[in-house]
């Protein structure tokens, strides 16, 4: 996801910045160029954009910040020149793809010059610690651009509260609280752990009643996409699968956790607690500093080092950082010199403890990295493959590695039993793929009250004690700033247990590391980016399409009886 660069700027420097860029020629003066050329420009446009992206808050003051906002804006109006004509020359069909991507990113993807905002840092921050959150959400709706109006506020207030939790007298984030759940003893304990994430609740639900921001902001739009022919859940078919399957697909997979996990009913904030042995048992041996050193020996196991790649991390708590963990580029891998030049990817994250949940998002989220360094196409095509589902889901063939006892034994020292690593492995899983249900069944009918519906699926599949009265199910961003991404964790968690049983047929074993794994898998998987529709990668990969099955029988590895 984009972040929105502040500038520390005059409305004289930037003023003056525009007349330079789109001094000179007129666009009907300027000469054609090659598509070639104009790829070119792109690319190196593009390249600035990843670097404001990725630019942290404490430069956004600097000399060094305003020489890159100066040379971005320069570029990107040499790019809208360029884009605005047909190229010189005449074009190949994959060359007339190519236009229409950068056109197409041009639009969508780079920083538009309007969302430089000529404020000060400090200003910054301060007006949005200044966001009202005890807003009225009908009347925030009813003004101009209400949608986006609605959308905003609710994702500030979850950002403010996000970054404002407490337990015990510390201050804790969300993914601190996620992972303290399975290791506190005290049911007590838990649940005071586990209701300290209500501000987050609040910012989806509001504290004016109902209507609930989030439900009056699914209503809007559920109306919006509708007029524009869109739906929610249409994304599977990127890797091969009907929406009506899919979701038959996740609702086999939360009843095959319903067969085999404890036949207990249970408080919400016990539910990771009895699902947790595995966090409990290895906790010692994932303290926080080992979090690197253990994701960096197993890529470089791999035949990935993250060091050689250029993979850049930046883990850190901070107070300006967003509520969630991502991966993007600083730079994009390119071809110079009749040979392959090594990009730069960053890995940007939160993490004040250990263990096994910080483990494997590192190792998620260095799977996205990875993947990324091994885009070998033209520049127009070195990006995210079209399918987020199969982005989400291969970045986890390696990671998912982690719930083996083998894996453990080699980089941890010890292991845990079969039986609670896979239980600790789909806990998570069926959270992902019980809210992606939620979501759809939200905007197949967006008059449900949240609270109800997402109580109802945790009562049936899980076991969970209904409160309705919380609305405990808000704790994913995604739902507000990109509706329908859920999907890609759950329908992404179905495509990669296929894509994993097929890679260790392909590549051999691979949970104690194995060498020459990086190159096969960048080159049957990873190399395409933008180049192939991800559903010919997958089913050329599978040699089939994509099934149900591969999940179905892991999950059977995780059969527990009632405690």
């Amino acid at each position: 996801m984009k972040k929105i660069p502040f500038v520390l700027m005059s409305l004289t420097a930037l003023t003056t910045i525009l007349m330079g860029a789109c001094g000179g020629r007129s666009s009907n003066e300027s000469p054609r160029l090659s598509i070639h050329q104009i790829e070119r420009i792109d690319q190196k446009t593009v390249d600035l954009s990843d670097q404001l992206d990725i630019a942290p808050e404490s430069s956004k003051g600097s000399a060094q910040f305003a020489d890159l906002v100066s040379a971005y804006i320069a570029g990107r109006a040499r790019l809208e020149r360029a884009l605005s004509m047909d190229p010189l020359d005449s074009m190949t069909q994959d060359d007339s793809r190519a236009l229409r991507m950068m056109r197409r990113a041009f639009e969508e993807e780079l920083v538009p010059i309007e969302a430089l905002k000529l404020s000060p840092v400090d200003e910054h921050v301060t007006e949005r610690n200044r966001v009202d959150c005890h807003y009225d959400a009908e009347a925030l709706a009813m003004k101009g651009d209400g949608y986006r109006a609605l959308r905003r506020r609710i994702f500030e207030c979850y950002k403010r509260a996000a970054r404002s939790l407490t337990f015990e007298g510390d201050q804790v984030d969300d993914l601190t609280v996620w992972s303290q759940l399975p290791l506190i003893d005290e049911p007590e304990r838990r649940e005071l752990l586990w209701r300290s994430m209500m501000p987050m609740w609040k910012s989806f639900d509001g504290y004016t009643g109902s209507p609930s921001p989030y439900q009056l902001f699914v209503q809007m739009n559920a109306a919006r996409m509708k007029e524009s022919g869109e739906e929610i859940g249409e994304s599977v078919r990127g890797i091969g699968v009907d929406p009506e399957l899919m979701e038959r697909w996740l609702v086999r997979v939360l009843e095959k956790w319903r067969e085999i996990a404890p036949n207990t009913t249970m408080e919400p904030w016990d539910f990771l607690y009895l699902a947790g042995s595995a966090h409990r048992q290895l906790i010692d041996d994932i303290p926080l500093e080992s979090l690197r050193a253990l994701n960096d020996r197993f890529y470089r196991d791999l035949g990935a080092d993250p060091v050689t790649l250029g993979v850049q991390y930046d883990l850190e708590p901070g107070p300006d950082k967003e509520p969630f963990a991502h991966a993007t580029y600083g730079r994009r891998p390119r071809y110079e010199n009749d040979r392959w030049v090594v990009g730069q990817t960053w890995v940007i994250a939160s993490y004040g403890k250990g263990g096994l949940d910080n483990l494997f998002e590192i190792l998620h989220e260095t799977g996205h990295a990875i993947q990324l360094a091994a885009i070998r196409t033209r520049p127009a095509f070195t990006d995210m493959p079209d399918s987020e589902i199969f982005v989400e889901g291969v970045a986890n063939i390696a990671a998912l590695e982690i719930y083996e006892p083998a894996w453990q034994r080699r980089y941890l020292g010890r292991s845990v039993p079969v039986k609670d690593a896979n239980v600790a492995k789909y806990t998570y899983i069926v959270m992902e793929v019980a809210t992606g249900l939620f979501e759809l069944r939200m905007y197949r009918d967006p008059e449900r009250d949240p609270d109800e519906l997402s109580s109802e699926i945790c009562d049936r599949y899980f076991r969970v004690r209904p409160h309705t009265e919380l609305a405990w199910w808000g704790v994913w961003p995604q739902l507000i700033t990109s509706p329908g991404y859920m999907m890609n964790y759950a329908a992404g968690a179905i495509m990669v247990a296929d894509l994993r049983v097929r890679t260790h047929e392909v590549c051999g074993p691979y949970t104690e590391g194995n060498t020459s794994w990086y190159g096969s898998v960048s080159e049957h998987l990873y190399r395409f980016g933008f180049e192939r529709p991800s559903k010919e990668v997958i089913e050329d990969f599978l040699g089939r399409p994509v099934s149900l099955q591969a999940i179905l029988d892991d999950m059977d590895r995780a059969r527990v009886t009632a405690p």
